[in-house]
């Protein structure tokens, strides 16, 4: 077998993966921030808040596929608004702003919004009947 015939037998399931764990780690945010778990998240103001409210409804969506691509291309200017409102003013570099994660989420799910939600999804299933 060629390695060009693995990659095309593996980047579709590969992108369901991606899209179920990025989803995932995105679900821990609305958790911490509106049901205590994992505990220590803050919730100081009202941006913050409705901010949990996108990575908890869309974190769910994200990882059982449902919805993906409107729901990544949201999530994406979500995590767009998140980096130039909370870390952009503290500094210039993502490194130094700490918003390497916000740009990083905002990437994968504008990724995510274009590519689909992959063979391992609600969307795929509805698809297919």
């Amino acid at each position: 077998m060629a390695i060009a015939d693995i990659g095309s037998t593996w980047a579709p399931r590969v992108l369901s993966i991606l899209r179920i764990m990025t989803g995932l780690l995105l679900l821990q945010h609305g958790t911490g921030k509106h049901l205590g778990f994992p505990p220590g998240i803050q919730v100081p103001n009202a941006w913050v808040s409705a901010a949990g409210y996108f990575e908890l409804v869309g974190g769910i969506l994200i990882v059982i596929g449902l919805f993906t691509r409107p729901v990544a291309f949201i999530l994406c200017g979500m995590t767009a608004v998140a980096y130039f409102m909370a870390h952009a003013p503290q500094g210039f570099f993502p490194i130094l702003n700490r918003g390497e994660l916000a740009v990083l989420y905002c990437f994968v799910f504008l990724y995510i919004a274009a590519a689909g939600p992959g063979p391992w999804s609600i969307d795929a299933t509805r698809r297919a009947a």
